[in-house]
């Protein structure tokens, strides 16, 4: 009987190996994971579970008894040491795992302050994990110090828990300014004044020189020469796939694990799916950050492995929660040469980014109508004439008959 292991127990893990189950496999299903915890939600960790809102059970994808009720085999704590492609076997906790097909999702992982400018000093925390959240969440009293050290949504939405409680947030972005990898100036704008407004102290254009202290972290000289005073530093500089394994057991690497239209990997028995694959998409290739392409990828994936021959076709979508604001974004932005902006009832305003004529993405702020309305746009290849959009007394449902 086929026995089918899946490595990463994140949210393209478990939405694979249940994705099986629910097309039929009837064989013997591992899924392994190197965290304690079972497969969990990470969006909430750096909004609702670091403000307190949500408690660690909440944030699982499923129930510990699902996983036995389905016959899926669930390895927690067990961080693979190799994978061997020519004999079909995982090597785990000494314990030698044979399989006959295998996927990869192993995610990604943060990039790291280097230990040369203190990263490896105590209270220096990156958000991830479970277990990097519980770790920092009893610096966040009233009246501490945080320096946060990256102005992407990681970083802001850190900032914004750590406002709402009462911290002192000093925010540094190398950038000439927050969000610029992922967002239009406009975009920028208005997250920047939303932080300033709740007293965050945002400086652009500013590197860090190191991080000082002895033993645990007391500061920062920045790299405009100016020394700050912290009791913790939260690193959020973006993060990196997790292509270790992959690598090590030969397969090809391409920013991430290649994989060809259907998720399969350089090895005719391994898959690959969610953050840590790359795979075809229009005339290049793309890697995907988001929980909508961890799951997406990784059902298609297990239909695949199955025999659908099915080609991945992504609809990306992406969003984040900061004080009271909803960004919902959907398509993709690069390439883009112009932003419409519109605004939207009750201080609702979105950004609807082309490129000629064509509608890539739009950023929504407090506005689901408009994200909407772009994203059924967007995924049925059609525009939406520029005038219109930013006209604000125009029913955004006409958009969708133009």
């Amino acid at each position: 009987m086929t026995h089918i292991a899946v490595i990463g127990a994140g949210q393209a893990g478990a939405s694979l190996v249940a994705k099986l189950r629910s097309l039929g496999h009837d064989g013997e299903i591992t899924l392994i994971g190197g965290e304690i915890a079972p497969p969990y939600q990470r969006p909430p960790l750096s909004k609702a579970y670091l403000l307190g809102d949500m408690a660690e059970e909440r944030l699982y994808l499923r129930p510990l008894s699902w996983y036995e009720d389905n016959k899926i085999t669930l390895k927690l704590g067990a961080p693979v040491e190799a994978i061997s492609p020519a004999a079909k076997e995982i090597i785990v906790g000494g314990e030698v795992i044979r399989y006959d097909q295998m996927a990869l999702t192993t995610g990604s992982v943060p990039r790291h302050l280097p230990e040369a400018l203190g990263g490896t000093l105590g209270n220096v925390f990156s958000v991830r994990t479970l277990a990097d959240v519980d770790a920092m969440e009893p610096q966040f009293r009233e009246g501490a110090r945080v320096l946060i050290v990256g102005g992407g949504y990681i970083g802001l939405e850190a900032a914004a828990v750590a406002a709402k409680k009462g911290l002192k947030v000093t925010l540094i972005e190398m950038a000439p300014r927050i969000l610029q990898r992922v967002a239009c100036e406009a975009t920028s704008d208005y997250f920047r004044a939303l932080h300033t407004a709740h007293g965050v102290d945002i400086r652009e254009t500013t590197g860090l020189e190191r991080l000082v202290g002895t033993g645990d972290v007391t500061g920062a000289i920045l790299g405009d020469g100016s020394e700050i005073e912290a009791d913790f530093v939260i690193i959020g500089m973006g993060i990196l796939p997790d292509e270790v394994l992959a690598e090590e057991a030969g397969l090809d690497i391409e920013n991430g694990i290649r994989c060809d239209a259907e998720g399969r990997t350089s090895d005719p028995s391994i898959w690959a799916a969610g953050d840590c694959a790359s795979f075809p998409y229009k005339a290049g290739r793309l890697r995907l950050e988001s929980v909508q392409n961890a799951i997406d990828m990784a059902e298609c994936v297990a239909e695949n492995m199955l025999g659908a021959g099915k080609v991945y076709d992504p609809k990306p979508w992406f969003w984040s929660d900061q004080y009271d604001v909803k960004l919902q974004i959907s398509g993709l932005n690069t390439g883009y040469d112009r932003v419409v902006l519109r605004h939207g009832d009750k201080g609702a305003v979105s950004h609807w980014y082309y490129a000629g004529e064509a509608l890539l993405a739009v950023d929504a702020m407090n506005d689901p109508r408009a994200y909407m309305v772009g994203k059924r746009l967007i995924e049925a290849g059609k525009t939406a004439d520029p005038a219109l959009v930013a006209d604000a007394s125009v029913d955004l449902k006409t958009l969708m008959r133009a």
